[in-house]
């Protein structure tokens, strides 16, 4: 678990995303050419909108991709939304290490990613409210 810190350019990423789609937000993530928006549990619905209105709006004003994920108190729900549109077939926490089950090879390199670029950002996001080690994928 990282203490997170945010600079005043983040602090107005997050204020314009409350003031414009009326939801909680619980972090924001700069990751260069896109956003990260966590949103409390519940606001999903909210901070998406009606055919995702909100999502297209603040894409277009921002010029930025932006991406939001609701949190959830226990990890394995969380890890599902952080890897959401991705199903996977189970995911548990076996010693601090978030363990990532999926029979689909194709399921697995979506996770994973080239050069294991997808993984070190679904682990950088966890471990920003969770004390885990490392996210394994398994088979």
């Amino acid at each position: 678990m990282t203490r997170i810190k945010y600079d005043i350019n983040l602090m107005k990423f997050i204020s314009f995303f409350e003031n414009l789609t009326r939801s909680k937000v619980k972090d924001c993530i700069d990751s260069g050419s896109s956003l990260i928006f966590v949103v409390q549990k519940g606001e999903i619905g909210k901070a998406i909108g009606k055919n995702a209105s909100n999502i297209k709006k603040i894409e277009n004003l921002l010029k930025r991709k932006v991406r939001v994920i609701e949190f959830d108190e226990d990890v394995a729900k969380f890890v599902r939304n952080v890897l959401a549109p991705i199903k996977v077939d189970e995911v548990e926490l076996v010693d601090s290490k978030v363990v990532i089950r999926d029979p689909n090879m194709k399921t697995k390199g979506m996770i994973i990613g080239r050069d294991a670029s997808n993984l070190k950002k679904h682990k950088e996001i966890v471990s920003r409210y969770f004390p885990i080690e490392d996210i394994v994928v398994e088979k």
